[in-house]
C-alpha cells in the first residue's frame, strides 16, 4: 500500500513539470513551422503572409481577422476570424492561395 502511494506521490509530483514542458514544445514547433514558411518564401515555394491575406480577408466579409497559422508539413495557412461571436477557421495552400477548407459560419 506504502507503494502505491508513494507512487502516486511521485506522478503528482512530476505532472507540473510535464504541463510545463508541453508549451515550450509547441513554442518550438511553432517556432520551426515559422522558419519553414520564411524559407519556402524565399526560395518562392509559398506565398507571403500578407498575399495570402488579402486574397482571403476579402471574402469573410463582416467577420474580424485574429491571426493566423502555418503548418510547415502541409504549406497551410489557417486564417481566424470571429463573426457574430463564432469563430470562423479558413484553410489556405500556401503555395497556390486557394482556400481548401473552412468551418464555422
Amino acid at each position: 500500500m506504502k507503494m502505491l502511494v508513494r507512487a502516486g506521490l511521485c506522478v503528482c509530483a512530476l505532472l507540473p513539470v510535464a504541463a510545463d514542458a508541453a508549451p515550450v514544445a509547441g513554442m518550438q514547433r511553432h517556432r520551426g513551422d515559422q522558419e519553414a514558411a520564411m524559407e519556402g518564401r524565399k526560395q518562392g515555394r509559398i506565398l507571403p503572409l500578407r498575399e495570402i491575406e488579402r486574397r482571403v480577408t476579402g471574402k469573410i466579409r463582416g467577420a474580424q481577422y485574429l491571426g493566423f497559422d502555418f503548418d510547415a508539413g502541409t504549406a497551410i495557412y489557417t486564417l481566424k476570424f470571429l463573426r457574430d461571436g463564432a469563430v470562423i477557421w479558413v484553410d489556405v495552400d500556401g503555395r497556390t492561395g486557394e482556400i481548401v477548407g473552412r468551418t464555422g459560419k
